[in-house]
């Protein structure tokens, strides 16, 4: 685990070192190649002045084509280097990001906004990558140049050179001062970016809620609200960093109107020559690129260290899930213990004191009201929580000894909030199958789930993509579909939560009646609010606020009188209702094909029914 930015920083550095190494030894030959033409030029300078002739001021001319010529050769080869090595770093930061996030547990992605780390592994991680290779391009060019090039002014002239050097001071405090300016700016406009990513995401994934409710205006008010403030802050960014160029160029102008002055007069007077001020002054410009890029260098890497800064913040996010130490390989038959379990997010107590046993190949059912904890009960068992108190076991061990791979490869889960990915249907019913998903197991697991025969419908069958999140099917062919993936898994242990809430009663007794073959193989745990789901399983437990209310088989929970019987006559009083209403639809239609004024008629109620009323 790296523990702060400067390691890390060095971390990338050392896995590329070789390369960045031969960049600089090759920009560092550029740089002095770089000094040899103003020699050249002071030299024709006193040729002319002179009157030598042309051969030798044309065989001046032709060396500083040629160093020229191998400047430009060399330095772009290092400048290769670098830039390839910094590449290479952002592509595997990104990676080692990724990777770390994907280790990350459930709750950690509940605390976070998805626009912001999508802002952070984008536009942060281009900043650093900027750092890598420019930054450190550039430091060894400006490095290089500005040592070449005073040793080469001091050669001409001490007395010229220390007067230039008088304006170094005053560069390193501008520099110190602004550039603790352009981090902390930096930082704010990275920090509104990811602000601005968020609302975007938010934006886009829920379309169908924005328009359904013609928020589409005040949701471009309020992105234009949030984007303002984003292109504020990039203002105030440019502003300081428009400091630095003009700083240093006033800088360079006082250097060269000194040196222009006491040297005039030293030429006038002999003590140096034209030529060699010449040279002199062509040195000084030549300085005035390093200072000046100091200034830029400045800002490279305050932005990226601004921006590596929070990236190393998701480094330094531990996952609180993790492989153990002394890990209990398996095989997993699929035996369910829980006992004494108890679970909060944060102050909230959602699970109190919850035990129960499935053993390997039986089946649990849990229903209860909503908000009663039961898909927090069933996360527990793929550790996508751990239990804050009271131990969950698989085969009787518990789930913290083993490899999270194992434990979840031995589990089918089909969550209550169905998500599919922007492939074909083909690879999202084979995502959690380690090799190719056969044609075979495809068609076994979408006939299991009643999918089979919407399939036959599809434009290209199971190649047919689906759009993002699964956008061009209907709700309950998406938890069809996230069914047959759980069930083409082939796991030791199935979880259902809710997974048939979508489908109708028909095509769920379909499914039932194919998954009991399924289950009958496995351990399974179905979550459901339809009593007509859950009525067959081994045990029912009936969840009321956290805490197990009842236990028992279908038949056993009825006699006993309490929460389930209440829920079951609920739900049959609601079927009910729903049947009355289809008939007297159905009947209103008979008597509109008849030309039979269609005004309500009371009907005695049927028997067992309800009586009909207005």
């Amino acid at each position: 685990m790296r523990s702060s930015a400067r390691s890390t920083f060095f971390h990338y550095v050392g896995r590329h070192g070789r390369k960045l190494l031969i960049g600089a030894v090759l920009v560092t030959a550029a740089a002095l190649l770089v000094t040899i033409p103003p020699r050249l030029i002071g030299a024709i300078v006193d040729d002319v002045t002179r009157g030598a002739p042309f051969s030798a001021v044309a065989v001046l001319a032709a060396a500083m084509i040629a160093v020229a010529a191998a400047e430009g050769l060399i330095r772009g080869t290092g400048r290769y280097h670098i830039v390839d090595a910094s590449r290479r770093v952002e592509y595997e930061m990104r990676n080692d990001l990724l990777a770390h996030l994907q280790q990350m547990q459930l709750g950690y992605f509940q605390q976070q906004r998805i626009g912001d780390l999508m802002a952070r592994l984008t536009n942060d991680l281009s900043a650093v990558r900027q750092m890598y290779g420019y930054g450190f391009l550039m430091t060894a060019m400006t490095v290089m140049l500005l040592v070449f090039s005073v040793a080469s002014m001091l050669q001409v002239s001490v007395k010229l050179t220390v007067l230039s050097m008088l304006v170094m001071p005053v560069a390193s405090v501008t520099f110190a001062l602004i550039g603790r300016r352009v981090q902390r700016k930096f930082r704010d406009l990275q920090a509104q970016f990811g602000d601005l990513s968020t609302k975007a995401q938010e934006n886009f994934s829920g379309i169908r809620v924005v328009k359904a409710y013609s928020q589409e205006e005040p949701e471009i008010a309020s992105f234009a609200a949030i984007n303002a403030e984003y292109v504020r802050r990039a203002i105030d960014l440019a502003k300081v960093n428009g400091l630095i160029w003009p700083a240093m160029s006033l800088m360079i102008g006082v250097a060269v109107l000194i040196v222009l002055y006491v040297g005039g007069i030293d030429a006038i007077t002999g003590a140096m020559t034209i030529g060699q001020l010449v040279q002199f002054v062509a040195y000084l410009y030549l300085l005035s690129f390093p200072m000046v890029a100091f200034g830029e260098i400045t800002n490279i890497f305050q932005q990226g260290w601004a921006s590596l800064a929070r990236l190393q913040e998701i480094f330094d996010a531990a996952p609180a899930i993790a492989d153990p130490v002394d890990p209990v390989p398996g095989p997993i038959r699929g035996e369910v213990e829980m006992r004494g379990v108890s679970f909060a997010y944060g102050n909230a107590v959602v699970l109190r004191d919850v035990s129960f046993r499935v053993p390997a190949g039986g089946s649990l059912a849990i229903v209860g009201p909503t908000g009663s904890g039961k898909s927090t009960l069933v996360n527990l068992a793929p550790r996508l929580f751990d239990a804050q108190q009271g131990e969950v076991l698989v085969d009787g061990v518990s789930v913290k000894r083993y490899p999270l791979a194992v434990l979840r490869r031995a589990i089918g889960y089909v969550p209550q909030e169905t998500y599919l990915f922007s492939v074909p249907l083909r690879e999202n019913v084979g995502f959690g199958v380690d090799e190719a998903l056969s044609d075979d197991r495809l068609g076994w697991a979408a006939d299991v789930a009643q999918l089979s025969k919407d399939v036959e419908d599809f434009p290209a069958r199971y190649d047919t993509m689906i759009g993002e999140r699964g956008v061009t099917l209907s709700g309950g062919q998406k938890q069809r579909t996230a069914i047959a993936r759980a069930v083409a898994k082939d796991p030791r242990i199935l979880i259902l939560d809710d997974a048939l809430s979508s489908v109708d009663t028909h095509t769920e007794s379909e499914i039932l009646r194919r998954m009991r073959a399924v289950m009958r193989e496995r351990t399974s745990i179905v979550v459901a609010h339809r009593i007509s789901t859950v009525k067959d399983a081994d045990e029912i437990l009936v969840i009321d606020e956290g805490r197990i209310a009842e236990r028992g088989t279908h038949l056993e929970l009825l006699e006993h009188g309490g929460l389930y019987a209440q829920m079951y006559r609920r739900q049959l009083l609601e079927e009910e209702l729903e049947v009355d209403e289809e008939q007297a639809e159905h009947e209103k239609r008979v008597r509109q094909a008849e030309g039979e004024p269609t005004a309500f008629r009371p009907r005695l109620p049927r028997e067992g029914g309800l009586a009909e009323g207005p």
